[in-house]
Order: structure tokens, then C-alpha cells, then sequence
């Protein structure tokens, strides 16, 4: 009976870790997008781009864009007021995969997109030097 019930606080125990680690990877993904939003608002550079991996790529309606591109389209952007919601996070070991909505109006490679919800998707590598954001989709539509 004593063997059983080591058993069963033993299992107990892996199934809460495993929760809350998966909790802590969707905390942890949902701060690291906001982060992201509030530099590139607040027009912080240095903090957008040392989160920025040397590999990054990502793709909008208009194309593909590696790293040092999207970070001359970011600087670019004028951002006002925005909207983030319907977080939803996954993590697997180092990383983490953030899809979300967002209400913005931003204009992209001289195209203005709508202020409407519109999905995007994020993925982030935990590495020696902290999270990097590594691919980044932006599914806005563009204006005709």
C-alpha cells in the first residue's frame, strides 16, 4: 500500500510539472510579443534588434524578408494604438510558438493593411543569451 501511494504522489507530481511548465511556456510566450510590441512602439531599437536572431526570416502578404530587412520594415513603422489578443502557446524544449491576433494600422513596403484583427505567428529560440525571435508571419491582407 506505502508503494502505491509513493506511486501515485510521484505520478501526481510529473503531471502538475508538466502543466506548469506548459503554463510557464504560455506566460512566458504571450511576455515575449508583448515585449516586442511595446519596443517597437516605443521605438526602441537596441532592445528590438538584440532580440532579433541572426537567422530570422519571416513572410508578409508582400514576401519574405530576412533579418536585416525586417528590422529596416519595423523601423519604419509608425505604430499607434494596437490590439493583441487570442494568445495561443506552445513550447517544445527551447521553443516557443506564439499565434495571436492584432488590430493595427500599418503601412507595409508603401501598402497600407487594414485596421482589422489579422493573425500572426511568432516563433522564439531560447539560447545562451536569452529568447531570440527567429520567424515571424504576418497574415494582414494588403489593400488593393
Amino acid at each position: 500500500m506505502k508503494k502505491l501511494r509513493i506511486l501515485f504522489v510521484g505520478a501526481t507530481l510529473v503531471m502538475f510539472m508538466g502543466t506548469f511548465t506548459s503554463y510557464a511556456g504560455e506566460v512566458k510566450g504571450e511576455k515575449l510579443e508583448r515585449q516586442m510590441w511595446a519596443d517597437i512602439k516605443a521605438r526602441n531599437w537596441a532592445a528590438v534588434e538584440s532580440k532579433i536572431a541572426p537567422g530570422f526570416q519571416s513572410v508578409h502578404q508582400d514576401g519574405a524578408r530576412d533579418r536585416e530587412v525586417q528590422i529596416e520594415l519595423i523601423k519604419g513603422l509608425n505604430l499607434g494604438e494596437y490590439t493583441l489578443s487570442n494568445f495561443q502557446v506552445t513550447q517544445n524544449g527551447p521553443v516557443i510558438i506564439v499565434t495571436y491576433s492584432v488590430a493595427v494600422e500599418e503601412t507595409i513596403g508603401g501598402k497600407c493593411l487594414p485596421k482589422r484583427s489579422a493573425a500572426r505567428l511568432s516563433v522564439w529560440l531560447k539560447t545562451d543569451s536569452g529568447w531570440q525571435w527567429i520567424t515571424h508571419a504576418n497574415l494582414n491582407p494588403l489593400k488593393d
